[in-house]
């Protein structure tokens, strides 16, 4: 184990900024022109709601740390945030209860298979191995303190409402649809509870985790949440701060290991940048001191990550130097003007 010792400095992400406003807005749409029309993947059916999704809906949002927006598309086109609700969550829980107790119970490491698998528990002594699988949300959802599973939604809705800088709704249709064939994630609340990882009842919480999967949002909402955890927990729109920089710093950290399933390792070195993406379509890509990109598409790949959302991402990344890893010879790189901030 590595000793996490608190610190009294601040710590602020900083990683340069954004590219002068026009040179992002003209970026953003060039990514959207460049992808709109791909029709590689398919719809996800597994959720019966959700295979009515129109495919042709795509919407990309970027916004800043100042809180400038750049949106081409549907980006106000609502869709469940499905798995991206596990990222805010984990964070939420993260604030309530420290750094240890979350790493301790829950775990940070990528089981390398699908995110509904039983048998990385199994293997692992019932350690659900990470909270961006559905076994670590369902642990990480039962950590969230609260005396009823009421309780506990609410505090988790007005939590990723805060995030998103509006009071997020729970999207009906959704929730009965996903309560109906929610087997799976029933047989892992049991199965996390009889390895003692869930204190509360696993069905309650597993019907807490349904719901939180099913809030409505928007790419522009995606990007609002992604840039608080850019800025250190300070959400652009509303200037609240919602979480600390430590637990940002812990989220993004998960995210960039575990955030994209069994293809984390490809997005890393492809893109460079923490994201969660769901099933749903929608994508959320974080530049910690920068801001982040939401996306939505609903065609997705093997995986269940958007593909036109992948690749806007990835032109994003290369186009506006998001990428966490990019290294150029000290001196020669272009120095970017900071955009006006809309805070």
């Amino acid at each position: 184990m590595f000793e996490h010792d608190a610190l009294d400095i601040e710590q602020r992400a900083s990683t340069g900024a954004l590219p002068p406003r026009s040179r992002v807005d003209r970026l953003v749409s060039e990514a959207y022109e460049r992808y709109a029309s791909v029709d590689d993947g398919a719809v996800a059916d597994y959720i019966p709601v959700l295979a009515a999704a129109d495919a042709s809906h795509f919407g990309l949002s970027v916004v800043s740390v100042g809180g400038s927006l750049h949106e081409a598309g549907d980006v106000d086109i609502p869709f469940s945030i499905q798995s991206i609700s596990k990222a805010f969550v984990f964070a939420l829980v993260c604030e309530e209860l420290g750094h240890e107790a979350v790493h301790e119970r829950v775990g940070v490491n990528n089981t390398g298979l699908a995110f509904n698998s039983l048998i990385a528990m199994e293997l692992n002594g019932g350690s659900p191995m990470n909270p961006m699988v559905n076994a670590g949300a369902i642990a990480t959802t039962a950590l969230v303190g609260a005396s009823s599973a009421e309780e506990r939604w609410a505090r988790v809705q007005r939590g990723l409402s805060r995030f998103a800088g509006r009071e997020l709704s729970l999207d009906e249709d959704v929730y009965l649809s996903e309560s109906r064939t929610n087997l799976r994630n029933r047989a892992i609340g049991k199965l996390l509870q009889s390895y003692g990882r869930l204190d509360p009842d696993p069905l309650e919480t597993v019907d807490v985790y349904t719901r939180q999967c099913s809030l409505a949002v928007t790419a522009h909402d995606l990007a609002v949440m992604g840039a608080t955890l850019a800025d250190g927990g300070v959400n652009p729109v509303t200037g609240e701060q919602v979480v600390s920089a430590e637990v940002c710093r812990d989220t993004l950290a998960v995210l960039a290991s575990c955030g994209m399933y069994e293809r984390s390792g490809e997005w890393l070195f492809e893109i460079g940048l923490p994201a969660k993406s769901g099933v749903s379509g929608g994508i959320v890509a974080v530049a910690p001191g920068k801001g982040a990109v939401g996306a939505y598409s609903p065609r997705l790949d093997t995986a269940g990550n958007s593909v036109r959302g992948q690749r806007a991402c990835a032109h994003l990344s290369r186009s506006l130097g998001l990428n966490l890893f990019a290294s150029v010879r000290g001196g020669t790189s272009e120095t970017s003007e900071p955009e006006e901030s809309h805070g």
